[in-house]
């Protein structure tokens, strides 16, 4: 069984050093984990494994620890089922920078997923650029592109997208 958890709290508390300990207790195993800093606030996101019973372990644990910390958490157990069985998917990474504006990583995912092409990972921020006194809004992110659709005709389409919003980008494959 597994079950995901977010974690939000201040840059001030050390989270993290209070929930991993409590997973390995529990006889949990960590199967994914993410930490980040957003501003003032500070988020984790983990995917952890262990039996029915570990699992609700951990959770009572995690209720005072929420508690105890002031700290936001949320969890999920996901459904294990295969993700698009069947499903044959070439991984993508893609890099933009543009200036900074609101509307850029909404039309980014917006042309994704018209196109039935699944977003896995996406970080992004803005920056004041070197040189100039203007604001850059930089993007990342992992994309899983179905084999079904032709990509000369993808790399074509998206060029000419980003060309019309003015952002810069590399859509390359991921090797291993």
């Amino acid at each position: 069984m597994q079950l995901a958890i977010t974690v939000l709290g201040s840059n001030q508390i050390n989270f993290i050093a209070e929930i991993l300990p409590v997973v390995r207790d529990c006889n949990c195993n960590i199967i994914e984990i993410r930490s980040s800093h957003l501003g003032q606030s500070a988020a984790a996101y983990l995917l952890i494994q262990g039996n029915w019973n570990q699992i609700a372990k951990f959770e009572n644990t995690l209720d005072n620890i929420q508690k105890r910390l002031e700290i936001k958490t949320h969890t999920l157990r996901p459904d294990q089922k295969e993700k698009d069985k069947g499903k044959d998917f070439l991984p993508y990474s893609l890099e933009t920078i543009s200036l900074d504006n609101e509307s850029v990583v909404e039309s980014i995912t917006s042309f994704m997923f018209d196109r039935d092409i699944s977003i896995e990972e996406i970080t992004g921020s803005s920056y004041q650029a070197p040189y100039i006194q203007t604001s850059v809004f930089s993007t990342k992110l992992v994309i899983l592109v179905p084999s079904q659709l032709p990509l000369l005709s993808l790399r074509e389409e998206f060029l000419d997208f980003c060309d019309q919003l003015n952002i810069d980008a590399i859509l390359e494959p991921i090797k291993r």
